[in-house]
C-alpha cells in the first residue's frame, strides 16, 4: 500500500473528489439549490446559509468555481487559492505543505465514509458563544493588567501608546479544556457582523514560543468567518458615518499602521480600522462595504501574492456595488457585457458607446498620449508636462462622469478607495520590526561613540570631560 509520504499532486487528484475538499472546509450541499450540478454553501453561526459564499461543482465532477466567477479549481488549485478556508493553514508554512496535510487527512478517513461525505450535508458546528471564556479587557491604567498583555505585544513591537488606542479592542480570552485538565488563554480580537453589536466569533493569537517565534494563529471555534469581522472604530462613531475604512489581514497589522502612521496623520484616531483575519470573504466584504457607503476604503493587505489578490477581490466587490442598481437596456447591454469581470465601470469597450461618449473618450485618450509622450521624451518642459496631465485628468473625469450618467449609477453607489502597501517588509507589523531594529542599532552606535569619548581629554587640563556610567545610563533610559 502507497504511503501518503509517497503521494504526489496527481495521486491526490485521481484519488481524492472536489466534492471531498469542500467539504472538509466545512462547506454544505446545498439540497434546495435546484442547480443541475451540486453547489456548496457555507453556514452562518445561525444556522443559516450566508450569501453569496457558494461554489458550484462543474459537469466533470473534478473541479469546481465560485460564483460569479467563471474560473475553475482543482482539488489542487483550491486549497491553494483558499487557504484561510482549511484549519490545516494554522500549522502550514507553505502552500505545498498545506496541500498535503489536507489531502492527507482527507485520505485518512476510510473509503466508505469518504464516500457517505460526498452526499450527506456536513455536521453544525457548535455555534460561539463568548459566556465559555474567561476574559480580561485591557484597562488604561490597570498598570498591573497591562502587564498581562505584555509577552502578546512586546516581541510585535507594539508600543504601549497603541495598545492603549486600541485598548478597547482586544481582550485576553481563557478557555477550560473539555477535561478541564488545561486551560488555553490567548491575546483575542472580538468579530462582529457588521452593523450588529453581538461579538460572533474571535481572532486568536497565542503566546510567542520560547524561541521567540510566533505562536497560536486561528479562529475560536464556532466563529462566523464568513461574515464576522475585527472592527475597531476609534472615533467611536456609528460606522454608516465612518470617513476612511482601513482594511487588514490581522488585528496586528492594524495596529502596526497605526502605530507607523498616526504621528504625520493624526485622524488616523477617528478612523475605522477592520481586519478579515486572512482571506476576506464575499460576506465580509459586502456586509462592511453596505454599512460605509460614504467612506473612502483603505486597502491595507500584505504585499505578497495572496494579499495582492486579496486586495482585488475587494476591489471587485466595490467595482460591483457600483454597478449592482444598474438596469440593462438594450443600449446599456453591449457596453455592460464587455466590462471586464470585476473591473471599474469605465473599463468597457468604448467603441460600444453612444457616439458622443466615443467622442469624450477619444479626447481624454488623445489628450493621455500626448502626456506620456512629453513625459518620455524628456524635451518639454516640466510645468508643460504638469498643464498636460492636468488636461488628462480632467478629460478622464467629465469622459468618467458621462459613462455614470448613461448607465444611471448612483452617484453614493461609488466607492471611492486606495491602495497601501508597506514599504519595507511583506506587512505592516514586519515593518514596524524592521524599523525598530535600525532605530535601535543607532542608538547603539551612539552609545559606543559616546563610550570612545568619554575616554578623551578633550581641553587638554587633564580631566575626562564625558563620564562614561553617565552616559550608559542616559542611553539606557533612552531605549526604554
Amino acid at each position: 500500500m502507497m504511503s501518503s509520504n509517497d503521494m504526489t499532486y496527481q495521486d491526490y487528484l485521481d484519488r481524492i473528489n472536489i466534492q471531498e475538499v469542500l467539504l472538509h472546509a466545512g462547506y454544505t450541499l446545498n439540497r434546495r439549490d435546484g442547480m443541475r450540478y451540486p453547489s456548496f454553501v457555507r453556514l452562518g453561526s445561525d444556522g443559516r446559509r450566508v450569501h453569496g459564499d457558494k461554489f458550484i461543482v462543474n459537469q466533470n465532477g473534478s473541479t469546481c468555481f465560485r460564483p460569479p466567477e467563471q474560473k475553475s479549481y482543482n482539488v489542487i488549485s483550491l486549497i491553494k487559492s483558499f487557504p484561510s478556508m482549511f484549519s490545516e493553514n494554522v500549522s502550514a508554512s507553505s502552500p505545498d505543505r498545506l496541500v498535503n496535510e489536507v489531502c492527507r487527512n482527507i485520505l485518512n478517513v476510510p473509503s466508505e465514509e469518504r464516500k457517505c461525505r460526498i452526499i450527506e450535508p456536513h455536521k453544525e458546528q457548535e455555534a460561539f458563544d463568548l459566556n465559555n471564556y474567561s476574559i480580561h479587557a485591557f484597562r488604561k491604567y490597570d498598570f498591573e493588567g497591562i502587564k498581562k498583555f505584555y509577552p502578546y505585544f512586546v516581541t510585535r513591537g507594539i508600543s504601549l501608546d497603541t495598545q492603549k488606542a486600541f485598548g478597547a479592542h482586544f481582550i485576553l480570552t481563557t478557555k477550560e479544556s473539555r477535561n478541564n485538565s488545561k486551560s488555553y488563554t490567548n491575546l483575542s480580537f472580538p468579530l462582529y457582523v457588521p452593523g450588529n453589536t453581538t461579538v460572533v466569533g474571535l481572532e486568536d493569537r497565542g503566546r510567542p514560543r520560547l524561541d521567540g517565534s510566533s505562536g497560536y494563529k486561528g479562529k475560536a471555534i464556532g466563529s462566523n468567518s464568513s461574515e464576522g469581522l475585527w472592527i475597531a472604530a476609534l472615533g467611536k462613531q456609528e460606522l454608516s458615518d465612518a470617513n476612511h475604512v482601513y482594511w487588514f489581514e490581522s488585528g496586528y497589522d492594524a495596529m502596526a499602521y497605526y502605530q507607523l502612521h498616526v504621528k504625520d496623520n493624526p485622524s488616523l484616531s477617528q478612523a475605522v480600522f477592520v481586519s478579515t483575519g486572512g482571506n476576506p470573504t464575499v460576506g465580509q466584504m459586502q456586509r462592511m462595504l453596505a454599512v460605509t457607503p460614504s467612506a473612502t476604503h483603505h486597502i491595507c493587505f500584505d504585499n505578497d501574492l495572496a494579499g495582492r489578490q486579496f486586495a482585488e477581490n475587494l476591489k471587485g466587490e466595490i467595482h460591483r456595488v457600483a454597478l449592482s442598481s444598474v438596469v440593462p437596456t438594450p443600449e446599456r447591454k453591449p457596453y455592460l457585457d464587455s466590462i471586464p469581470l470585476s473591473q471599474d465601470f469605465t473599463n468597457g469597450d468604448a467603441d460600444t458607446l453612444p457616439v458622443p461618449l466615443q467622442e469624450k473618450y477619444g479626447k481624454y485618450e488623445s489628450a493621455w498620449e500626448e502626456a506620456m509622450s512629453m513625459r518620455q521624451g524628456h524635451l518639454s518642459y516640466e510645468g508643460d508636462i504638469k498643464e498636460q496631465e492636468n488636461l488628462t485628468r480632467k478629460l478622464y473625469r467629465e469622459y468618467r462622469e458621462s459613462v455614470r450618467e448613461f448607465l444611471g449609477i448612483d452617484p453614493q453607489k461609488i466607492i471611492s478607495f486606495k491602495r497601501e502597501i508597506p514599504q519595507r517588509g511583506k506587512d505592516w507589523n514586519e515593518q514596524v520590526l524592521i524599523e525598530q531594529e535600525e532605530n535601535l542599532k543607532v542608538l547603539e552606535d551612539e552609545e559606543e561613540t559616546r563610550n570612545v569619548a568619554s575616554g578623551i581629554d578633550l581641553d587638554a587640563d587633564g580631566d575626562i570631560e564625558v563620564n562614561e556610567s553617565e552616559e550608559k545610563k542616559r542611553v539606557n533610559y533612552i531605549k526604554r
